[in-house]
């Protein structure tokens, strides 16, 4: 019987990955295609203070492009190697804490590119180059179930890294949608079809296929639509995520299409729902969460914090009247965790009645 292999999520893989660099063990991380490896080294780079990030796409180096190019020292009359401009001096390391070395899709480099990659990972040097030491290296890469273009890692390379093979959890990745403004549309979906974020065969003639990755495009796509017609849009989400669920998903926007403004909850001007579509539901609670950020931003400026509350309490009264306890309690953690809003649940009338009902429930994820 073959052991299934350990995998973890890509918040549990930025948790070890920082660990790992304090000691400066090079990290390999292993997933399928469009999961987001990159996005979460750059991630990394962004909460390290002080630091930057070198992304290096392997398959288009040359040996010589990390080992350097020989050339004859006319002064001492010998060959010497002139180092590689992308990779870090020292003089452009001295500027940072910690300088992040990117070795991305290190798999699918030519044997002889891995092979130089290993004398710089494994020795820290190559040639008569040498990582500055405050070079931290995390590499990345396809698995050879996935059919794309790798080569096998050779051994000695292996075992100088600690691996971690990622697998795609709908949790984190709404963390990031919400937090990076993904259309609400495709949160709202896949927060009913969560079946539906990762639909990858190796072995299927797809071309098109739902990644975290490809749903990032549809979002962008949905963006200043309004002139492309409703078969017009269903062509291009299906050449992202392909027909089958592209299906599926513009048969929810029809109906998320009939919301009621976002805006227009918060003022207090509409009291009803119509639908009681749940995909669309949760996309109406996403927008909500995303207006109120909006609001939230300008307190000081061009909006007061009586106006906020009034508007927080017409969210909260529109939530208890027509969402079920889930979508309300989403829709508050938002604001409350991933936003880091300061929230006067006990101050407004709505938020006491839902402090009482919910409160513990979105706390406990705080």
């Amino acid at each position: 019987m073959t052991e299934q292999t350990r995998t973890v999520k890509l918040s549990e893989a930025k948790k070890y990955i920082k660990h790992h660099f304090k000691m400066q063990r090079p990290v390999m991380l292993w997933a399928g295609p469009g999961i987001g490896k990159s996005d979460l080294v750059a991630s990394i780079a962004d909460e390290i203070p002080n630091s930057t990030l070198i992304d290096v796409r392997l398959p288009l180096w040359e040996p010589t492009d990390i080992k350097g190019i020989p050339f004859f020292n006319s002064d001492s009359k010998t060959m010497d190697w002139a180092s590689p401009s992308e990779l870090p001096s020292e003089e452009f390391a001295k500027q940072y804490n910690t300088v992040i070395l990117f070795l991305d899709e290190l798999n699918g480099a030519a044997p002889s590119v891995q092979a130089a990659a290993y004398q710089l990972i494994l020795n820290r040097r190559v040639g008569t180059y040498k990582l500055p030491d405050n070079v931290v290296v995390v590499a990345a890469g396809n698995r050879e179930s996935d059919r794309g273009v790798a080569y096998r890692m050779p051994k000695p390379l292996a075992n100088r890294f600690v691996h971690y093979e990622v697998r795609v959890d709908f949790d984190d990745w709404q963390q990031w949608a919400i937090s990076n403004g993904i259309h609400p549309d495709v949160v709202g979906y896949l927060t009913f079809s969560k079946r539906d974020l990762y639909h990858f065969d190796p072995v299927a003639p797809d071309r098109s296929f739902a990644t975290p990755r490809s749903w990032t495009f549809v979002s962008e796509l949905l963006e200043g639509s309004d002139m492309f017609s409703h078969e017009e849009i269903t062509d291009m989400v299906s050449g992202a995520i392909g027909e089958g669920i592209a299906l599926k998903f513009n048969a929810h926007r029809k109906v998320s299409s009939q919301l009621p403004d976002p805006t227009l909850i918060l003022k207090g001007k509409i009291d009803n729902l119509k639908t009681k579509e749940i995909s669309a539901m949760y996309s109406l609670a996403t927008s909500l969460s995303y207006e109120l950020k909006t609001v939230y931003d300008r307190i000081g400026k061009d909006v007061e914090q009586d106006d906020f509350n009034e508007m927080l309490d017409n969210m909260l009264g529109f939530c208890l009247k027509h969402f079920a306890p889930e979508m309300s309690i989403m829709s508050v953690r938002v604001l409350a965790t991933q936003y880091k809003m300061k929230l006067p649940l006990r101050k407004i009338n709505n938020g006491k009645e839902f402090f009482e009902k919910y409160g513990d429930l979105v706390l406990s994820a705080a």
